[in-house]
């Protein structure tokens, strides 16, 4: 069965994500495009690094050229922005992405995005999932053509388009501000694809850069690819011991990054995404209002009412960040797990595009990322953080849902409760902070996300929770 989460389709590779899984997706995706009557424009297909990914792209390119549609496939691994890019750019109306993003490397899965280069909404996925059991019912096959015939008849094309992707981002980057500085980057791609277009933007804008785990691995050094602190101790450490100005860590398909500051402070998503919103409100004079999702900072909600602006807030995923975005103008957006864009750029989450953005703030600001923290947490005040994840069985999940989310059991808790909402988990919005209790979209996994001005109590909170569940004891494995 196919089935898409909040950040696409994934499953574990041999069990959900195989060939015949991955042909009923392509198969879905010609049902969907013909019942639209959107098959004059090509489809672009990309591929990260991961285990099966170029091989799933030719499936999926091989099934949509056998049926008539144009499709592009990119030459080399590369990152899901780019695809984002190429679908907005040329005006396509659909483009895919093999990737599982930041998920351990026994998982693989497909992305799809729509017109302008958006994430597909739940409208979208839901027509993917039930042309998946239509086209699977009536098993309604087309002989699959080879690949040599497909590319002699023009139906698929091999691209390299990313150039015109790179060049985008540094139009809209200072680039010469940056060249007059002179910084020191480290760049960490986590086994992924960010390698290359990082290493042409840096070389560009004359960094001195040196790249940390470049080389392909399928299984990621035997960590998670996915930018947190305990998984990039060694940028940490390079960072450190050869005086960098930064350090810069992307997720496996380069849509989400995690950054190390000169003093060897990591800076989480949502010190990110607020240091690039104040840059903008302070330093660049601009004026609008930010986007986040439920599980994303406070500190956003103060810096925005500082200036008189607004900051919406939305369920987790993407696509209703960018949603939202179109709906009130917004700067900016972005989410606590690693991803954020602008206005002016893809309607996506994009690492690299951040990346460049937070270079050009050290440079234009001619501050260390350290000592512009320390002035936003000096004006705005500072937060933290603590989240926990917890894997369980199909049946213990079963049981939590119908403790949590139908019955509505909750805890007592030791500071007073302005709001609750249902609306995508549940979120508890306290007068110091908030609790955010959620399954994941793309993992078996329940998420506790809670922010208080103190670590301490943050940590309490998030400790009550887990004993009032027996979260630890009903755990199926870690």
């Amino acid at each position: 069965m196919i089935k898409f989460g909040t950040g696409g389709g994934r499953g574990l590779i041999g069990e959900e994500f195989t060939r015949e899984n991955v042909e009923l997706a392509a198969r879905a995706m010609v049902q969907l495009l013909t019942d639209e009557k959107k098959t004059e424009r090509p489809v672009i297909i990309g591929y990260d690094r991961r285990f099966l990914s170029k091989e799933a792209m030719y499936w999926i390119g091989q099934i949509l050229a056998s049926h008539g549609i144009r499709t592009l496939l990119v030459k080399r691994a590369s990152p899901t922005p780019l695809i984002m890019y190429y679908v907005q750019k040329h005006e396509l109306y659909y483009g895919m992405m093999v990737t599982a993003s930041h998920n351990p490397a026994r998982y693989n899965g497909i992305k799809v995005f729509i017109e302008e280069g958006r994430d597909a909404g739940e409208a979208v996925t839901e027509k993917i999932e039930r042309a998946a059991l239509l086209v699977e019912e009536e098993e309604r096959f087309t002989e699959k053509l080879s690949l040599e015939e497909l590319r002699a008849s023009g139906l698929l094309e091999e691209i390299n388009p990313i150039n015109e992707y790179l060049d985008d981002i540094l139009e809209k980057i200072d680039v010469q501000a940056i060249r007059n500085r002179e910084l020191r980057v480290a760049v960490d791609p986590m086994f992924g694809v960010s390698m290359r277009s990082l290493n042409i933007i840096l070389a560009t804008m004359r960094c001195e850069t040196e790249i940390l785990h470049a080389r392909h691995d399928t299984l990621f050094g035997g960590k998670m690819p996915a930018p947190a602190w305990e998984t990039i101790q060694a940028l940490r450490n390079h960072v450190m011991d050869y005086d960098y100005d930064i350090g810069i860590a992307t997720d496996g398909d380069a849509d989400r990054l995690g950054i190390i500051d000169d003093k060897g402070q990591y800076l989480s998503a949502n010190d990110i995404i607020s240091l690039i919103y104040y840059y903008f409100l302070e330093y660049k004079g601009c004026r609008g209002p930010v986007v986040k999702n439920i599980a994303t900072t406070q500190l956003l909600d103060n810096i925005a009412a500082a200036y008189g602006q607004k900051c919406f807030e939305v369920p987790v995923g993407f696509k209703h960040i960018s949603a939202k975005m179109e709906e009130t103008g917004a700067l900016i957006g972005g989410e606590s797990s690693g991803g954020l864009t602008i206005a002016s750029h893809i309607k996506g989450k994009d690492g690299i595009f951040a990346a460049a953005l937070l270079i050009e703030i050290m440079a234009k600001t001619e501050k260390t990322l350290s000592a512009l923290k320390q002035e936003m947490d000096d004006r705005f005040g500072s937060f933290y953080t603590d989240e926990r994840s917890f894997r369980f069985t199909p049946e213990g999940k079963r049981k939590l849902e119908e403790e949590i989310f139908d019955r509505m059991h909750l805890p007592v808790f030791p500071c007073n409760e302005r709001k609750l909402s249902w609306e995508d988990g549940c979120k508890v919005y306290f007068d110091t902070g908030w609790l955010l209790i959620r399954f994941s979209g793309t993992e078996p996994l329940l998420r506790l996300f809670c922010e208080m001005q103190d670590k301490v109590q943050a940590q309490r909170i998030n400790d009550l929770v887990e004993e009032y569940y027996s979260l630890r004891k009903m755990e199926a494995y870690r």
